[in-house]
């Protein structure tokens, strides 16, 4: 089964149950995000973590063993992305790809931010004028090797 199909079961499934991620997310000993990337198809769960969730949301067997296979990441956001919240995030790296670029070298060196040992976290922060995202993207320095 791919899995934009296996996504859209567990969001099917999200909904009917009213669960929210942080739910869903709680057996895990992952973070609510990577949770979510994986239930989404951007990452793999071993075979209890696709048990746990699936008995959480009554997910039949090819879901959960959908869940256990590597995917191929990325595939489901066209580039430049439409819809409007992902867009924002691709039009922050337009805009300010060259400072994350200039900074980070500057801080560490020639190379790039790993985004395989890469953590994220997602926070709403209360406001008077409006409420905030806090966007947390955590990666390891990797410096490009010289041979």
């Amino acid at each position: 089964m791919d899995r934009q199909t296996v996504a859209q079961k567990i969001l099917e499934a999200k909904a009917a149950k009213g669960l929210t991620w942080a739910e869903i997310s709680a057996p895990s000993d992952h973070s609510e995000c990577w949770v979510v990337a994986a239930l989404l198809g951007q990452a793999t769960m071993s075979q209890a973590e696709a048990e746990t969730v699936g008995n959480l949301l009554d997910l039949d067997e090819e879901v959960v063993t959908s869940l256990t296979q590597i995917p191929y990441r990325g595939a489901e956001v066209q580039m430049p992305p439409t819809d409007p919240l992902i867009y924002r995030f691709y039009e922050i790296v337009m805009g300010y790809g060259s400072t994350f670029k200039e900074l980070i070298q500057e801080k560490f060196g020639e190379g790039i931010m790993s985004a395989i040992d890469f953590e994220m976290d997602i926070q709403k922060k209360e406001d008077p004028t409006g409420d905030r995202v806090i966007v947390t993207l955590n990666g390891k320095f990797l410096p490009y090797k010289k041979w």
